[in-house]
């Protein structure tokens, strides 16, 4: 079984920082590609950034050199360090495992940006 537990969460001003960081149970994180989303109020969620196990990124086009998102294998994490935040990054996010089979999710970390 698979758990994430996302930390990092919190509110900032605009044009502020914050560092999400993802810790995961067993050596998932070299094996598979992960990810983070988020979760706008009345919103779809939608893919903030992914890392492949290969270590390619991609990025949503409206965090694209802002967001930078890595990992660290000996520690089983993955962070998303997220930079010159705007009031739109508010959302709920989620961290997660991208197998063949399924997404395993995180519980979620509320990021509140202020204007």
């Amino acid at each position: 079984q698979v758990q994430l537990v996302e930390s990092g969460g919190g509110l900032v001003q605009a044009g502020g920082s914050l560092r999400l960081s993802c810790a995961g149970s067993g050596s998932i994180f070299r094996i598979f590609d992960m990810a983070w989303y988020r979760q706008a109020p009345g919103k779809q969620r939608e893919l903030v950034a992914r890392l492949t196990r290969s270590g390619a990124t991609n990025y949503a086009e409206s965090v694209t050199g802002r967001f930078t998102i890595s990992r660290d294998n000996a520690k089983n994490t993955v962070c998303l360090q997220m930079a010159s935040l705007k009031p739109e990054d508010t959302g709920i996010y989620y961290c997660a495992v991208l197998t063949e089979f399924r997404t395993y999710w995180g519980q979620g970390t509320q990021v509140t940006v202020s204007s």
